[in-house]
């Protein structure tokens, strides 16, 4: 059977169990989700894990799936979660400071590395190609609890709400990571994006 691009159609056969509406559904959205799953895992192993998964996960609830979205923002969201789940249980392990990438104070409150004026957004970054890649490292830069609520908080756009409750946080936490990701975020960003950075 050929599956059209039509959603509807597409979920009928994936309900229906169809082997091929499964290799297209894999076919369609795998390099997106496996993006997704990347920029929350850091570890290309892990992230593939997580999209084996979450297509194990997703096939397995397709029935109970209404298609009120996307089938593309709930699987989106079965990747996300998988991902939580994967980095909760590799909790254990002590948490890295984030205190190296933060900027640096003088004891007169000034910045100890002097920098030429930069305001732009991170997001404004992410949506230029040439900058991307750069952003994304320094994404990638950021230790790991701090990381995954700057990626829910300002890439998947979640409330803090859902940030909380998904990492097991309270809201007063994740606002205070998400404040000290933005910060870090920011320095590594200066350094790359600002001209004429002095110390």
């Amino acid at each position: 059977m050929v599956v059209p691009a039509d959603e509807s159609t597409l979920l009928a056969a994936l309900r229906s169990r169809d082997e091929q509406a499964f290799a297209t559904l894999v076919r369609t959205y795998g390099g997106r989700l496996l993006t997704v799953a990347r920029h929350l895992m850091r570890d290309e192993a892990d992230a593939q894990d997580v999209v084996q998964s979450a297509y194990l996960n997703a096939f397995r609830a397709v029935d109970q799936f209404s298609g009120a979205s996307q089938i593309s923002t709930w699987l989106h969201s079965i990747v996300v979660n998988t991902a939580l789940m994967k980095l909760r249980a590799k909790r254990r392990r002590p948490e890295e400071s984030i205190d190296a990438l933060l900027p640096a104070f003088l004891e007169d409150g000034h910045h100890v590395e002097q920098f030429s004026e930069w305001n732009t957004p991170a997001d404004a970054l992410l949506e230029r190609q040439e900058t991307r890649r750069a952003v994304r490292t320094g994404i990638d830069q950021l230790p790991e609890s701090y990381r995954v609520v700057l990626i829910l908080r300002d890439i998947e756009e979640r409330s803090t709400q859902e940030v909380a409750d998904a990492l097991g946080l309270t809201p007063n936490a994740v606002k205070v990571r998400l404040h000290r990701a933005r910060q870090a975020l920011s320095a590594v960003l200066r350094k790359t994006f600002a001209p004429g950075v002095t110390s």
